[in-house]
C-alpha cells in the first residue's frame, strides 16, 4: 500500500512502497509459495541496470542487482528500487535559525509558519503573517526592481489563499506519520548526509524519439497496434516506436533497448514516442476511464537547462483527449505554482476538451523528518503543485447496474503529502488514492509518463526512466 495514513485533509503516501510492491519479479516458473519472506536488496530502475544480475546458486545472496531466493530447486529473483533516491532528509534551505533539533511533540508539525510554537521565522526570513511574508520576499529579490510584476503577484494572490490550507493539512498528516513511526526526527548520521541530487538520465530514449521520425512510415492499417513481450528480449528501436508494447502477465519482463535493460511491471502496457508520433495509441485498442497528463510545461529553468523540450499551450490543446477518454473520463493535470498555467488549464484546456473542472488539489512535498522541502513563504519555490481534476463531458449517464460499484464524487481541496523522489520530475502514484472515485476495472493512462506502473498504459519519450 502507497497510502500510510488517511484523514479527512487527504494522503500521507510512500512512494517507494508503491514502486518496492508492484512486484518486480522475474522466473514465471516460480509460482509456488516460499515458506520465507522475500529477500529484498536495493537496485536502479534507472537505464543503468547493470545492476541486474543472474541467479546465486546459494540459498540466498545479495548483490548491488537483485535478490535471490532459492525455494526447493528453484530460484525467484526480486528487484526493488534503490532507498537513496528518497533519501530526503534535510529540507533543501535551511536558515540559521532552523538548525536546532526539531521538538519531539505529540503536536509536531512543519517548522514552517503560523503553527511554529517557538515563532521561530521561517526559511528565507519570511514571517508568519502573509504580509511581511509578501515583504520579505521583496528584499529577497536580487534584481534592482522592488516591484513585483502581474505574475508574481498572482502567485502571492493564490498562495495567500491557499496557504493556511497547505499549512494545517499538512501538520495534521505529519502528527499521523510521526505517531506511527514512518516519520521520524533525523538522527546525527543522517543528518552529515546531503540529500541525494540526481542528473538527468534517459536522454538517449528523446534522442531516439527525434530519430524516429526520419524511420521508413509504415501504412497504418498493414501494423500491429500493439507487441506482446515474450521472455527476455531485445526489441528493435523501430518497433518499440511505432505500436504498443504489453506485458499481459502477472510478473515483471525485462527488454533491452540500446544496450540497456529495463524492467516492465506486470499488466502493464507503453508506447516511446513524443508527441509528434502518438498513431499507435490512437491505433491501440483501450479507451481511457482515468487519463493522468504531466506535460512539460514552459518555464525559465527548463529554457536554461534544455532538459527536454516545454511544449507550448497550443501544442497541450492538441493532446487528442476526446479520442482518448471513456465516457465519464476523469482526467487530472499536474500544473506548476505559475498561475498563467493554472488559468491556461481552467479556463482554456478543459472546456477545449470538454473537462469539466471539479477539484484543485496539492501535492506537498516534506522530508523524512516531517518539514517542507522548501520554505513555505519561499518566493522562489514552493513545497507544493498543483493537480486539477475534472470529468469529460457529454457523455450519457446510464443507470446503475447492480453489479456496477458507486463512486464517490470528486471533492476539493485535497492534499497528498509525501518525500518526493529525487529524480528528475517523477510524481507521486495516485492510482490507490484514486481509487474511490473511479469504477473496479477502470483503464488507467499516462501521459508525459516518465515510468511505469501496474495495470496502467504509459506514453511519453522517458517512459522507461
Amino acid at each position: 500500500m502507497s497510502v500510510v495514513h488517511q484523514l479527512s485533509v487527504g494522503w500521507l503516501l510512500d512512494h517507494l512502497s508503491f514502486i518496492n510492491n508492484a512486484s518486480y519479479q522475474l522466473c514465471p516458473s516460480c509460482q509456488c509459495p516460499s515458506p520465507l519472506a522475500s529477500h529484498v536488496a536495493p537496485v536502479s530502475s534507472a537505464p543503468s541496470t547493470e545492476d541486474i544480475v543472474a541467479p546465486s546458486t546459494v540459498d540466498t545472496t545479495y548483490s548491488t542487482g537483485a535478490a535471490v531466493e532459492r525455494t526447493g530447486a528453484t530460484l525467484k529473483k526480486k528487484y526493488v528500487f534503490r532507498e537513496e533516491f528518497f533519501h530526503v532528509f534535510k529540507p533543501h534551505i535551511v536558515s540559521a535559525s532552523e538548525q536546532k533539533p526539531q521538538q519531539e511533540s505529540s503536536d509536531a508539525s512543519p517548522r514552517d509558519g503560523k503553527g511554529s510554537d517557538n515563532g521561530t521565522e521561517q526559511r528565507e526570513g519570511a514571517k508568519n503573517s502573509d504580509g511581511d511574508s509578501i515583504a520579505s520576499a521583496r528584499k529577497k529579490r536580487k534584481r534592482k526592481c522592488s516591484v513585483f510584476n502581474q505574475g508574481e503577484l498572482d502567485a502571492l494572490e493564490y498562495h495567500t489563499k491557499i496557504r493556511g490550507l497547505i499549512l494545517e493539512g499538512t501538520r495534521c498528516l505529519i502528527k499521523e506519520g510521526l505517531k506511527s513511526g514512518f516519520l521520524h526526527p533525523i538522527s546525527a548520521k543522517q543528518s552529515s548526509i546531503k540529500n541525494v541530487v540526481t542528473g538527468h538520465v534517459g536522454c538517449e530514449m528523446a534522442e531516439l524519439c527525434e530519430m524516429a521520425k526520419r524511420f521508413p512510415s509504415v501504412n497504418e492499417n498493414d501494423h500491429r497496434s500493439a507487441q506482446i513481450i515474450d521472455e527476455e528480449t531485445s526489441i528493435p528501436e523501430q518497433d518499440l516506436l511505432s505500436c504498443v508494447t504489453e506485458n499481459n502477465t502477472d510478473y515483471a519482463k525485462i527488454i533491452n533497448l540500446m544496450g540497456q535493460k529495463y524492467l516492465v511491471p506486470p499488466k502493464s502496457s507503453f508506447l516511446l514516442s513524443d508527441i509528434s508520433c502518438m498513431q499507435p495509441l490512437l491505433n491501440y485498442k483501450n479507451k481511457y476511464d482515468v487519463i493522468v497528463i504531466d506535460p512539460p510545461w514552459q518555464n525559465k529553468s527548463v529554457k536554461r537547462s534544455n532538459r527536454y523540450s516545454h511544449l507550448s499551450s497550443w501544442q497541450i490543446k492538441q493532446i487528442p483527449i476526446p479520442s482518448l477518454a471513456a465516457p465519464n473520463c476523469l482526467v487530472v493535470t499536474w500544473v506548476t505554482n505559475r498561475q498563467k498555467h493554472l488559468r491556461f488549464v481552467k479556463d482554456e484546456l478543459y472546456p477545449y476538451w470538454s473537462v469539466k473542472t471539479l477539484a484543485e488539489w496539492h501535492w506537498v512535498k516534506i522530508t523524512r523528518s516531517g518539514e517542507f522541502v522548501f520554505p513555505l513563504d519561499s518566493s522562489h519555490k514552493k513545497p507544493y503543485e498543483v493537480l486539477v481534476l475534472g470529468r469529460v463531458q457529454g457523455s450519457i449517464d446510464l443507470p446503475l447496474r447492480k453489479s456496477d460499484v458507486a463512486v464517490l464524487p470528486i471533492p476539493d481541496r485535497k492534499l497528498i503529502v509525501s518525500i518526493p523522489c529525487t529524480l528528475h520530475s517523477h510524481k507521486p502514484p495516485l492510482t490507490e488514492i484514486l481509487t474511490e472515485y473511479i469504477k473496479p476495472d477502470a483503464e488507467c493512462l499516462e501521459l508525459f509518463a516518465r515510468c511505469l506502473q501496474p495495470g496502467w498504459t504509459s506514453w511519453g519519450n522517458e517512459v522507461l526512466l
